[in-house]
């Protein structure tokens, strides 16, 4: 069961003995506890006579906060809906509903709320890459559009005469109509489904405005007025479509982590009949009762227990283990584990999405969601916006048609006050924010991969951290190499590197980087459990597993009839305790959890002074975090190993080191990089620092508009000038951002 280890008291001491208290933690099979994990997120409470089903949708039409919060509320009311729960960056929605309600009847009712939506596969993989390559392509037609018509714009500007200007105008009209039919396609299809449904978003307005400017300077450019405002019409698409495309890619990014773990799995395995022979079989075809044959070095494809065969299994994805395991007859293995040692033969006991490589991806599946309080500011300004604008714009019409303006001008006052409410300055107070600082960081060894990350890092008030490779650096290396003689190194390394075991790969790194040249052994054989044999100058040598428990890392090498004890450790990392100071000092209590055994965790956290829990599964895990979020605190998770990916996930916010496995990068916010750790407690300070810059970025957007929508509705304000102020709003933000990059400079990493 989960065993604690370190000192006792603390603020997370007292949590973390409840926890163990109230559950114990099973040092079973990673596959059990990845599935435990899965029940315990769907599992809901089922009225009486009642039972509940979860069913997935996708919903490409979601757009900004406003949709989360609308189609949440809908659903809600829907009978025999209990809860509806939107994934932002996946474009999903998981309802619990009713077994007697049809999935048909939700899609009728996400329709009904002016959004397409269709049943999402099982496997969650749902990509939107075509989404955001449309995009790109609409920004940089956009981008195109805008140079060029502002180059004529600049002509007719400085005084151009009435033949030249209306040439522009032409010339200007035949670039903008196509590029504004085409860049404007994402706003005006989202508007045309909302209006569709009778309701409105924030598109609505978006492409009201863009259409009035369009259609009011082509008519000026037909009548041979002076003013035309496509140039304003093609800059306000280029901005909303950069924001809009910034988050696509950040959504694909965000969801990579679940394709990286899946692809961990095994593409497939050769499967043996009855009769003896063997095929290859495709992961996705395998099945139960099935015979696999995994030969060395080979990644499972599915899930099973060995029948035939000792080999070492890696098995760190899972378990987070430092070092292999020996596996034999009745023992179970899974998907995505890699044999290290001899061939084996496994029959499949489960494949495909029920596997636990499988569970995991669904775990990070359900737990990466939105948790941006500013987001859900930004849900609650949505639902008054589009009316507010639209109300505005029709008032300032009929305002000026009763003072006898006449309908040309009414008209250009409304497009002017559509135009210069684009919420572009509000929608950039925080990512103009997160971007100079996600480049401060970055120079500093940081990389920041989520934008709302740094919110979440600002708000974290506890820190939970892996040990292997995390503390420490991951990689067993020698510690006493001094008791081995130049001749002996050469032996060690011409054995060691022949060998993919992690006390070999470690060895043969430290004594490269000590310059030693390796000597040629002839005939390498390697047994699991028990090490490499080989023969130097006809005289056997071998790399050996001790004969007796040593209570650490440790191998003998043979020389001569003749063993050398060489002892391994697991360094910590070289700054691992004036980051661990920095981070208290910052007010945030630390405390361990960590996959690997007893004695290991013990042993660093005596070192450190610090509270850990061992021997915990990537579940449990998962559900330490959900009691402390329960619990109301918000906590910042450190881990690298594939076994953190659900943590990583499901934490309030997560870092993983640039060593650690594919998936758990994926899957955290941000990724430091090298040996030392200080970035983690440099990136929580930067956090802060950023969120006071996004509050003041709010108030000069806010302000920006109180000053300026008043104008516009007296009539002072052409469409392009709103145009223009509206970029102008948009560079003021950017330019109090950039202040951030000064002032993370001034951190000391």
């Amino acid at each position: 069961m989960g065993q604690h280890a370190g000192p006792s008291g603390g603020p997370l001491d007292a949590a973390l003995r409840c926890r163990c208290a109230g559950r114990a933690v099973a040092q079973g099979s990673a596959g059990q506890g990845g599935g435990a994990a899965v029940n315990a997120i769907s599992q809901v409470e089922v009225p009486t006579g009642d039972p509940l089903t979860d069913s997935r949708f996708t919903v490409p039409g979601m757009r900004c906060a406003g949709c989360i919060g609308k189609i949440e509320r809908g659903l809600a009311l829907v009978p025999g809906v209990a809860a509806a729960r939107v994934n932002f960056s996946a474009r999903r929605v998981a309802v619990s509903h009713s077994a007697a309600l049809d999935a048909e009847a939700i899609l009728e009712a996400l329709r009904g709320l002016g959004f397409e939506a269709e049943r999402a596969a099982d496997n969650p993989l749902a990509r939107d890459d075509d989404e955001t390559r449309r995009l790109l392509r609409a920004l940089a037609v956009a981008g195109f559009g805008m140079m060029n018509i502002m180059l004529f714009s600049v002509s007719i500007w400085s005084g151009a005469d009435v033949i030249t200007r209306e040439m522009f105008h032409w010339i200007s009209a035949l670039i903008a109509i196509p590029v504004v039919a085409y860049s404007g396609r994402p706003f005006f299809a989202s508007a045309a489904m909302a209006l569709r449904y009778r309701r409105t978003n924030m598109d609505v307005p978006i492409s009201i405005g863009v259409i009035l400017a369009t259609a009011m300077s082509l008519y000026e450019t037909v009548a041979g007025g002076a003013h035309a405002y496509f140039d304003g019409a093609v800059m306000l698409l280029f901005f909303l479509l950069a924001g809009r495309a910034l988050d696509a890619m950040m959504r694909g990014r965000a969801r990579s982590g679940i394709a990286a773990l899946l692809g961990r799995m095994g593409r497939g395995a050769q499967v043996i009949d009855e009769a003896g022979n063997a095929r290859y079989v495709e992961a996705e075809r395998l099945a139960p009762g099935m015979l696999m044959l995994v030969a060395a070095g080979e990644a499972l494809a599915a899930d099973g227990m060995i029948v035939e065969g000792r080999t070492t299994i890696d098995a760190s994805m899972l378990t987070g283990e430092s070092d292999p395991r020996s596996a034999g007859p009745g023992d179970p293995v899974h998907a995505g584990m890699i044999n290290l040692g001899n061939p084996v033969r496994v029959t499949v006991t489960a494949a495909a999405q029920d596997t636990a490589i499988a569970d995991i991806a669904r775990l990070m599946d359900g737990a990466g969601q939105s948790r941006s309080r500013y987001v859900r500011v930004a849900d609650r300004a949505a639902r008054f916006y589009a009316p507010a604008v639209h109300a505005l714009a029709f008032l300032s019409f009929c305002g000026w048609m009763i003072a006898g303006a006449g309908a040309y001008k009414a008209l250009t006052i409304a497009t002017a006050v559509l135009i210069i409410t684009c919420p572009c300055a509000l929608g950039l107070a925080v990512p103009a924010a997160q971007v100079v600082a996600a480049g401060a960081l970055m120079r500093r060894g940081l990389l920041i991969k989520d934008g709302s990350a740094l919110e979440r890092l600002a708000e974290a008030d506890q820190v939970l951290l892996d040990k292997t490779g995390t503390l420490t650096l991951g990689e067993p290396r020698p510690t006493n190499l001094q008791v081995l003689s130049a001749r002996d190194c050469a032996i060690a390394l011409g054995l060691a590197q022949s060998s993919r075991h992690p006390l070999s790969r470690g060895l043969a790194r430290a004594l490269r980087e000590k310059g030693v040249e390796p000597a040629t052994i002839e005939g390498i054989s390697e047994t699991a459990g028990t090490g490499m044999r080989g023969l130097f100058e006809g005289v056997e040598v071998a790399l050996l597993r001790p004969e007796a428990e040593t209570g650490g890392l440790a191998a003998d090498l043979l020389v001569d009839g003749s063993r050398t004890r060489l002892t391994f450790a697991d360094p910590l990392r070289p700054d691992v305790r004036p980051t661990l100071c920095a981070l208290q000092a910052e007010g945030l209590p630390v405390a361990v959890a960590s996959g690997d055994r007893f004695d290991a965790v013990a042993s660093v956290a005596r070192k450190l002074d610090l509270f850990a829990v061992a021997a915990m599964s990537p579940a449990d895990k998962l559900a330490l975090l959900e009691r402390r979020a329960a619990a109301g605190h918000r906590v910042l998770m450190v881990g690298d190993g594939l076994n953190d990916g659900p943590a990583l996930a499901g934490a309030h916010v997560s870092i993983a080191p640039g060593g650690a496995s594919d998936v758990s990068q994926q899957a955290a916010d941000a990724v430091f990089v090298g040996e030392r750790m200080m970035p983690v407690a440099l990136a929580v300070k930067v956090a802060r620092a950023t969120m006071r810059i996004v509050r003041q970025n709010f108030a000069m957007a806010v302000l920006y508009n109180v000053a300026a929508v008043p104008l516009a509705i007296m009539g002072f304000v052409t469409p392009l000038v709103a145009a223009i102020a509206m970029s102008g709003s948009s560079l003021l933000v950017v330019g109090n951002s950039l202040r951030l990059a000064r002032a993370a400079g001034k951190e000391e990493a």
